[in-house]
């Protein structure tokens, strides 16, 4: 046994202790008793303690000075190891543990006062989350050029800095507020109209699951307030939520989760339980589940048979046809909700998350003045005010848990699956024969081929070069942005 080989048979058991601490955090958000909470906080504590031990452990460091890489798949294991390791030595195992605990917690908290509107119940705990992740950022940061939240974004997009995104947004904007000013001078299609049952919706998420690859002998479909994929390998599950007056949440949640599950689903096994066996980024994770959901799930191809579907399932949907179909799943209009958002106005949504939590994470914009922050930007940006604190700063999860620096990779996933969407037509030029049949096999072999068999093996904007052959810019969306919904408004 080389040293090489002691690290890897160690490290298979904290990337399994990883696995079961998300499984946790799974049964938390869909099965767990609500009088649990403050129980798998101590839980979560706990097992962020042994895998925060194992991370920075001694002989880590001491097999990491000597280890010898047999090849580049080993090269990538131990740039991904030690990556672990100097975060770990950074954050002390008190302050790992904290979090841990406290956003198990919040995240029940978030979601109660969520469902009363009661912004003076959430408010304590998301302040107390957020200074831990303003400490454990500077201890991050320290010995680097990052600022604190330079250091938390590259948990979730390494080698990207909050600069890097501001300009990307910047450069998306302008031509997104002049597309979408362009489409509401328009009149709206139809939306669907009826009464779906929350039943069938589910039983309905299989069958779309199904058509995107997904695995039901490795996953399973539950419910959950906010929408989400957990695990890798070969226990990978996915949830999903209804609404009884729109079914068309319930379907496109499911994609993008299918697609988040998939590409789990579809690293190369010889991966399995090492650092490469998880998707490289959350940009690109956001990648596969954005072009599932949009590029694939709602083009007018794999619509047409969407429709067919639904009506055989659901009866009269409200719509004349086919056509009428399309344009309801991709409808530009107001609306509160990010994961509602149709393609057009999602990245706006993005970019005012992306700088109050900027803000909050700085120090600029104190907890207690979020939600009038987060209000006065909605109404400057989207035109309307918020009617209540669920529609606004209390819709998404993701701040309750402690993930500043997340939201930012949902467009870089847009942008990523843009670059994607481009080089797969090109790929296969009869894949609107295929999708109108419901048949994604073509377009799911492409993205495992280039994307989602390599797991963590090359660095995110690397990986779409290579995919792509070409650097991933915003370009590639913003023209496919335009012409989709060009022809649909008849610009």
């Amino acid at each position: 046994m080389t040293a090489y080989d002691d690290l890897m048979t160690y490290q298979r058991d904290t990337e399994a202790l990883k696995l079961v601490s998300m499984r946790l955090g799974w049964d938390q958000e869909t099965v767990m008793p609500r009088g649990a909470a403050t129980q798998r906080g101590a839980e979560m504590a706990a097992m962020e303690s042994v895998l925060h031990a194992r991370r920075a452990a001694p002989e880590v460091a001491e097999w990491l000075e000597v280890a010898k890489a047999p090849d580049m798949v080993g090269e990538a294991q131990l740039r991904e190891i030690r990556r672990a390791f100097d975060r770990a030595t950074k954050v002390p195992s008190k302050l790992a543990a904290t979090l841990a605990e406290k956003t198990s917690v919040a995240q029940g908290i978030w979601a109660e006062a969520r469902s009363k509107q009661d912004v003076a119940a959430f408010l304590p705990v998301l302040t107390e989350i957020i200074a831990l992740r303003q400490e454990e950022g500077a201890a991050l940061a320290q010995g680097t050029n990052l600022s604190v939240y330079d250091a938390l974004l590259s948990d979730y997009e390494p080698g990207t800095s909050a600069e890097e995104i501001a300009t990307i947004f910047d450069a998306m904007r302008t031509r997104l507020v002049a597309l979408r000013s362009a489409i509401l001078e328009k009149p709206a299609p139809a939306e669907l109209k009826g009464s779906f049952d929350g039943e069938v919706q589910m039983a309905f998420s299989n069958q779309v699951a199904a058509a995107f690859g997904y695995d039901f002998n490795r996953g399973r479909i539950d419910r959950a307030v906010h929408p989400f994929s957990s695990g890798s390998g070969n226990d990978v599950r996915i949830t999903t939520r209804t609404q009884g007056e729109d079914p068309l949440e319930s379907v496109y949640s499911t994609v993008h989760e299918t697609g988040h599950a998939t590409y789990e689903m579809s690293i190369d096994p010889a991966y399995l339980l090492t650092p490469l066996g998880q998707g490289v980024s959350m940009g690109v994770h956001e990648s596969q589940s954005r072009i599932y959901e949009n590029q694939l799930g709602r083009s007018r191809a794999f619509s047409g048979w969407l429709f067919e579907r639904m009506g055989a399932t659901f009866g009269d949907l409200g719509v004349a046809d086919a056509d009428a179909f399309y344009a309801a799943a991709n409808r530009v209009g107001s609306g509160y909700i990010r994961t509602a958002a149709d393609e057009v106005q999602y990245n706006l949504h993005i970019m005012l998350r992306f700088d109050l939590e900027r803000a909050l994470i700085a120090g600029d914009l104190k907890p207690a003045d979020l939600e009038a922050a987060w209000n006065d930007r909605f109404l400057a940006d989207f035109g309307f005010a918020v009617d209540k604190p669920s529609n606004g700063f209390m819709q998404d999860v993701h701040w309750s848990v402690g993930l500043f620096g997340y939201f930012p990779t949902y467009s870089l996933g847009n942008v990523y699956a843009g670059c994607l969407h481009a080089a797969l037509r090109k790929s296969v030029p009869n894949l609107d024969a295929e999708l109108a049949q419901g048949d994604t096999s073509s377009a799911r072999a492409w993205l495992k081929e280039h994307v989602q068999q390599h797991g963590g093996l090359y660095e995110p904007r690397d990986l779409i070069t290579r995919a792509t052959g070409a650097a991933p810019t915003e370009g590639p969306l913003l023209d496919y942005l335009e012409a989709k919904f060009g022809a649909l408004y008849g610009l």
